[in-house]
């Protein structure tokens, strides 16, 4: 067995963060939409609307199995960082989405 090495760290060497929150308490919803329809990465803002027809998807149930990939496809697909598996999955279920015209 290896021995991990444990840090601790107290609240009290934190550094101070380095938002400035009255800025942020003095910008009204009109700053706030704005902000977000001149930032093109931003996710858009929703409306009462989409909050009332929104609806929460519970995600499908997962069956364990046993699969055979060849080493280098599965070393692709390691190499790309965690939850891997779940990248196959996503690529699986495109392909079956073009398959079925989904």
């Amino acid at each position: 067995m290896r021995s991990r090495t444990i840090t601790r760290r107290s609240s009290a060497g934190r550094r101070p963060g380095r938002t400035d929150w009255q800025r942020v308490d003095r910008q009204t919803d009109a700053d706030i939409r704005a902000a977000v329809a001149a930032d093109p990465d931003a996710a858009p803002l929703r409306d009462a609307e989409w909050f009332r027809t929104a609806r929460i998807e519970e995600p499908q149930q997962k069956e364990r199995i046993s699969i055979k990939l060849d080493s280098d496809v599965l070393s692709f697909f390691r190499k790309q960082g965690p939850r891997y598996q779940t990248r196959i999955n996503a690529v699986l279920r495109a392909f079956m989405a073009h398959r079925t015209g989904r």
